[in-house]
C-alpha cells in the first residue's frame, strides 16, 4: 500500500480479530512507513472498536515476537468453545440479515434475540487502559437492544458516551456479555447490526478508506455459511461507499492467518500466533 488510507474501518472478530487486525496494521506501518494513527476517520464494531480507539489514543500498535516459522505451522486449535463461537454468530450477519428487516417477522426476531441478551452473560469491564475523549474521528458502533436500532458514537446527533463506555458496548456480545448501560438506556454488540458497518463511514468523494473484517475471509475462521454472510455484507456496505465516489480497499485473513486463527475467536490462547501472522500478511501489502 503506497498511501495511507483517509478512513480505516475495523470489524468484528472477538479477541482474535482483534490480534489479526493489530498484526496486519503494525505489519502495514513498518512496510509503508507511514502511522496508521493520523488517519481522518476510524469506525469500530467490537474488537474493531478497541483498535480503532487504541490508534486514535495515539498508542504504538504491538508487534509479534514469533519467528517466521512459528506463523508457518501454527500450533493445534484449542477445542472451540460452543457457546462462545455462537454466541458471537448471533451477533454477526447471519443474525443481522434478518434483524435489519423492517417488516413485522424481522422486528419481532430483533426483540427476541435481544432481550435474550441478559440471561446466562457477564458484565464486561473498563476496555480502555487509556483515557480518550471523543475529537471527531472517532466512530464506534453499538446496538441499542430495546428496539434493535444502531447507534454511531462519535457521530454527530450520536448519544452521550465516553469512549470507554462506548466501546464496551460496542463488545457486549449477546448471550455472553449483559448489555451495557449508558444513561438508562442499553447497547449491546455493533455486530448484531453487522460486522463491519463500513457503510457509516464519512466518506467523501476521492476518500481512500481501507475495510478489515476477521470474519469475512474465504479461508476461516468460522463455518462457511457465516463466512459467506460476513462477507457478502462486508462487499455491499463497501459498494455503497464506491456509490459516493470513494476509494475502498478490503482485506480478510489470508490462508495462514486463517490457519493461525483457527475455530476459536474468544481464546487467548493463540493470540501471539495470530499476531504473528496478521503481521507477515500486512508486511506484504
Amino acid at each position: 500500500m503506497q498511501t495511507r488510507p483517509d478512513i480505516l474501518v475495523l470489524g468484528g472478530g472477538g479477541r482474535a480479530g482483534d490480534a489479526w487486525m493489530t498484526g496486519v496494521l503494525s505489519g502495514l506501518e513498518d512496510a509503508s512507513g507511514f502511522e496508521l494513527s493520523g488517519c481522518d476517520y476510524f469506525i469500530g464494531t467490537s474488537a474493531g472498536a478497541v483498535v480503532a480507539a487504541r490508534l486514535v489514543a495515539g498508542l504504538r500498535l504491538t508487534r509479534p515476537a514469533l519467528e517466521a516459522s512459528d506463523v508457518a505451522t501454527p500450533q493445534r486449535a484449542p477445542k472451540p468453545n460452543a457457546f462462545a463461537n455462537w454466541a458471537l454468530a448471533l451477533s454477526g450477519p447471519a443474525a443481522s440479515l434478518g434483524l435489519r428487516a423492517t417488516a413485522t417477522p424481522g422486528a419481532l426476531a430483533r426483540r427476541t434475540l435481544l432481550r435474550a441478551a441478559r440471561a446466562q452473560s457477564e458484565t464486561l469491564g473498563p476496555m480502555l487502559h487509556a483515557e480518550l475523549s471523543w475529537d471527531g474521528r472517532l466512530r464506534v458502533v453499538a446496538v441499542e437492544r430495546r428496539n434493535g436500532r444502531r447507534v454511531v458514537f462519535g457521530s454527530p446527533g450520536a448519544p452521550d458516551a465516553t469512549v470507554d463506555q462506548a466501546v464496551q458496548a460496542s463488545c457486549s456480545v449477546p448471550l455472553m456479555f449483559s448489555p451495557t448501560v449508558i444513561d438508562g438506556v442499553e447497547y449491546v454488540d455493533g455486530g448484531v447490526w453487522s460486522l463491519t458497518n463500513a457503510d457509516v463511514a464519512p466518506a467523501a468523494r476521492g476518500a481512500q478508506v481501507l475495510v478489515l473484517a476477521p470474519t469475512a475471509s474465504l479461508h476461516g475462521p468460522l463455518n462457511a455459511a457465516l463466512r459467506v454472510a460476513s462477507r457478502a455484507a462486508m462487499l455491499v456496505e463497501a459498494s455503497l461507499l464506491t456509490a459516493r465516489h470513494a476509494s475502498v480497499s478490503t482485506l480478510t485473513p489470508d490462508r495462514e492467518a486463517a490457519a493461525a486463527i483457527g475455530r476459536e475467536l474468544m481464546s487467548s490462547a493463540r493470540l501471539p500466533v495470530i499476531l504473528a501472522a496478521g503481521y507477515a500478511q500486512g508486511l506484504a501489502l
